[in-house]
Parts: C-alpha cells; sequence; structure tokens
C-alpha cells in the first residue's frame, strides 16, 4: 500500500514595529540581555498591556496580501502555560476570533502554480529566549512581547518541497509588504511542522504530529524528509502512531519526542480581560487597504507579459526590487525592454556591485565598521536613465558596435558623460561604409588563403574566423554584419 503524507505549517513571524506589542519598550535585536524590558513585559502584577496600533494595522495589511477576510470582531485571549521563558505564566495571542482569516498563498511549484490554503493569520507576543550553559540557564526577557502574527495553513502541503517553497513564497510576500525583515538569523521566522501519513487517496487524516521550533527553511526540509519515512514504516510494521509534540535534532539529523501533544483544553484559553475587542471600522480598513503592494508572483507575471522577459529575468527583477523599479523606468519607453534588460542585469547591476566592494575596502581600510558604511545605490547613478535608452539605440541602429557599447557603458558608469559624447570623443562610431570595409575584406582574403579554402570546402566557422580578422584590422570599428555579408559574397 502506498502512503501520502499532509502537512500543515504554523510561522510565527515578528512583526516590524519600533516598539513591542504590550508596552512602549524597543523592538531591536542585539541588545545586552534583559535590557530592553519593563514591569509589562516582565508580567509584574498589577501591570496593564495595551496593543501596539502599528502591530495591529501590520496584521490587517498581512490578511490582505494573503487574501484573506477581515472580520470586524476580533479579541485576545490569554494562553496559559508554564515555562521559563514565559515571565507571565501565560502569553496574549488570539483563539476562537483572529483577525485574520480563509485566505491563500499562491507559489510557483513543479513548473505550475500551487495553492495553500490560510486558516489564520493570528497576532500575539512572543517569548523570552533561554540559554543553556555547562551548569545553568539563563532567561534573556527581551524578545518578550515583541509582536508575534502566527499564520497557520491548512493541510494542503504533501512534500518536503513544496513545504518549502511555500514558505519562501510567503516570506518574499512578508517582506514586500514590509511586515517583516524575516531575517531568520536574528529568530525573525520560525516554523512548527504539523503532518499525518495516511493511504494515499484516504480522506481520514493520521494522527497528527508536530515538530516544534524550527529556524531555518533548510532545516523543515530535513525534518520533513526524516519524519514522513519514519511515519510510515511505523504504519507499514503494524504500529500505531499517537499525537505527540516532538523537536528535532539539527546535528544529529532526527526527530525525538518531547511531550504528548496537547489539546486547546489544556491551555485553559479564556478572553483577555484587561483588552477590549478589536473593532475594525470603515476608515481604518480603507486606511489598510491603500498599504497593499503588488505581490511577487503578480509582479512576475506582469514583467514577463508587459516587457516580454524570460522567467530568469522577471525573476532577478523580482528578487531585487529597487532594480526592478529602475528596469522599469527605463523599460517604458524603449522598443526592446529585453535589450534594456540586458543591460541593468548584466552590467549595471554588476558594476553597482563592483563599485561596493571597492567602497567597502576603502572605508574598512580608514576604520570605517560595515554598519556605517556609505554605499553606492541606483539613486547615485552619475547617468540619468535616459541614457541606457541612447546606448541601445545606438548598437541598435549599427552606430557602435557591442563591444564598443562596453566602453560607453564603462564611460558613463564612471563619468555620466552622455553615450553620444563618448562615441564621439572616443572614435568608437562603426564603418559603414561598404567600399573601406570592402578593401579590408580583400585584405584578409588575401592574407589568408588556408581560412578561404576551409570556407570553401563547406567549414562554415571559417568565415567567422576571417570575419574576426576584419574586426581586428579595423580596430573593431568595421561593421561585422556588412563585413560578414561582404566576405559571403567575395567567397561565394
Amino acid at each position: 500500500m502506498e502512503y501520502e503524507a499532509v502537512i500543515g505549517l504554523e510561522t510565527h513571524v515578528q512583526l516590524k514595529t519600533k516598539s513591542k506589542m504590550w508596552c512602549g519598550c524597543a523592538n531591536v535585536f542585539g541588545s545586552p540581555p534583559n535590557t530592553n524590558v519593563c514591569p509589562v513585559c516582565l508580567g509584574m502584577p498589577g501591570v496593564l498591556p495595551v496593543a501596539n496600533d502599528e502591530a495591529l494595522r501590520l496584521t490587517g495589511l498581512t490578511g490582505l496580501l494573503l487574501n484573506c477576510s477581515l472580520p470586524r470582531f476580533a479579541k485576545f485571549d490569554r494562553k496559559n502555560y508554564f515555562y521559563p521563558d514565559a515571565s507571565k505564566n501565560y502569553q496574549i495571542t488570539q483563539y476562537d476570533k483572529p483577525s485574520t482569516a480563509n485566505g491563500h498563498v499562491d507559489f510557483e511549484f513543479q513548473g505550475g502554480i500551487s495553492r495553500v490554503r490560510i486558516t489564520r493569520a493570528h497576532l500575539e507576543e512572543d517569548v523570552g529566549k533561554s540559554t543553556h550553559f555547562d551548569r545553568h540557564s539563563g532567561v534573556d526577557f527581551n524578545r518578550a512581547g515583541v509582536p508575534l502574527l502566527e499564520i497557520v495553513s491548512e493541510p494542503d502541503i504533501t512534500s518536503a518541497d513544496m513545504a518549502c517553497e511555500y514558505l519562501n513564497a510567503l516570506k518574499d510576500i512578508l517582506i514586500y509588504g514590509a511586515i517583516s525583515d524575516c531575517d531568520m538569523e536574528k529568530g525573525m521566522v520560525r516554523c512548527d511542522v504539523n503532518i499525518s501519513v495516511r493511504p494515499k487517496g484516504a480522506k481520514e487524516l493520521g494522527a497528527k504530529i508536530e515538530i516544534k521550533n524550527m529556524n531555518s527553511f533548510s532545516g523543515v526540509r530535513r525534518a520533513l524528509e526524516y519524519e514522513i519515512p519514519r511515519q510510515i514504516a511505523v504504519v507499514k510494521a503494524g504500529g500505531r502512531l499517537t499525537q505527540e509534540t516532538r523537536r528535532w535534532d539539527d546535528m544529529a539529523g532526527i526527530t525525538e519526542t518531547m511531550r504528548t501533544k496537547e489539546d486547546a483544553h489544556d491551555y485553559r484559553y479564556f478572553p483577555e480581560p484587561d483588552l477590549m475587542p478589536f473593532v475594525p471600522t470603515e476608515a481604518w480598513l480603507e486606511e489598510i487597504s491603500a498599504r497593499v503592494v503588488e505581490l511577487p508572483l503578480a509582479r512576475k507575471k506582469r514583467f514577463m507579459a508587459d516587457y516580454q522577459l524570460p522567467a530568469a529575468d522577471a525573476q532577478t527583477f523580482v528578487d531585487d526590487v529597487p532594480l526592478g523599479t529602475y528596469f522599469e523606468g527605463v523599460a517604458k519607453g524603449a522598443k526592446n525592454p529585453k535589450s534594456i534588460a540586458n543591460w541593468v542585469i548584466n552590467n549595471l547591476r554588476a558594476r553597482l556591485a563592483e563599485a561596493n566592494e571597492n567602497l567597502k575596502a576603502e572605508q574598512a581600510s580608514i576604520g570605517i565598521e560595515p554598519g556605517d558604511m556609505q554605499l553606492q545605490g541606483l539613486a547615485e547613478l552619475r547617468f540619468k536613465p535616459e541614457a541606457l535608452l541612447e546606448l541601445v539605440s545606438l548598437v541598435e541602429g549599427g552606430i557602435i558596435s557591442n563591444s564598443a557599447a562596453q566602453v560607453v557603458f564603462a564611460e558613463m558608469f564612471d563619468t555620466g558623460t552622455a553615450p553620444s559624447l563618448v562615441v564621439e570623443r572616443k572614435g568608437l562610431a562603426q564603418v559603414s561604409d561598404t567600399s573601406a570595409i570592402e578593401k579590408l575584406c580583400d585584405e584578409v582574403i588575401g592574407a589568408n588563403p588556408k581560412s578561404v579554402e576551409d570556407f570553401r570546402a563547406g567549414k562554415a566557422a571559417a568565415l567567422n574566423f576571417l570575419k574576426g580578422r576584419v574586426m581586428k584590422l579595423s580596430k573593431g570599428k568595421a561593421n561585422p554584419a556588412i563585413a560578414g555579408d561582404i566576405l559571403a559574397r567575395k567567397l561565394g
């Protein structure tokens, strides 16, 4: 009998706010332990939480970006549990009345578009961070109370590969919407995996097993690649899987039992008595709607449709938003947007990277720290966007060769000089005078009898060699198309 996996993901994302969820403490990473804390986020008796307005807005915006509905009534609840990193011994979260519900994420997978439904994206608070030493443990509460969005998917995922593609698509959406920086090295994104197996084609779900607190997408992939075969092997051997929570041991590459899985009643949820329900107004919803941005997949499809770009080029402009925006500003006035894309991706991006590496080295040599370095961006380019259009026009019009265009671009980048002026100053214009090129062709034919014989014997590559000699003789100025035509006619 064949078995299939059924996977749902709970993705926890720290929101991009300046302060914590219920107090005014700074929401920053890397501060000394327990320095961004106050009686509210430490859960001292008698304190009262006040909801972070921007966190509520970012939650609503996330709902719209994930195609969710935004209910007109939401509330906060207490989720009771006792761990050293939860100073209050409970977490303020949303349970049965979340701020967003019933959405979906579309993403590219295996040559098509897949969809994973979103159950809800609910707002809560993060907990502290425990660090374990040889003889003792410490808890840093700087992270406690940071606004946290838990995005819960339906069990629509069927493989480790699909899980990773979904997570990457979700991460891109959140970064596009400025919901979170999603820096996994700083713990801004963590993931719990719910997985079960069942006979292929069956409707009933198997026992749900949760793998907790993975802080990398590669960890999610490896955990699933281990856990799916493990569960199938248990069932095939006649064993019985029970609902439980497991941990992923990244070093050993295995999952291990932590505890029997809790149900909702084990957390003793009840409405948070210190917070009023949240009832968004029409004006609030309109304000959130105005912050909706074009999503990565939609942007890719539009670049391919509007500018006839191949998927790889469009993806480059999805991954690098400023570069894509710059390209679009130039390409709207171009007859051949693909040519503009080639120059932006292959030349402009490379020169910017090279210039910034040089700037880093220069600034490091005088003691400037990486975080304080001033680097060159698209806004600091010395040439105007129209210059790129002019350069492409010079090439496509046969005024300069591709090799000459590289020289022109380098001068444009370094000095901001207009392309036509560079061509004039450096004498880079192509020679298209057929009589002048014909003399060069005659000279090359006379000097290379062996290549002439090879061409007449059917070796087409010999013509390219002869054309190359013409270009060298003309110092790169001969129009290569004209030179090729004349050579072919003369050797005919």
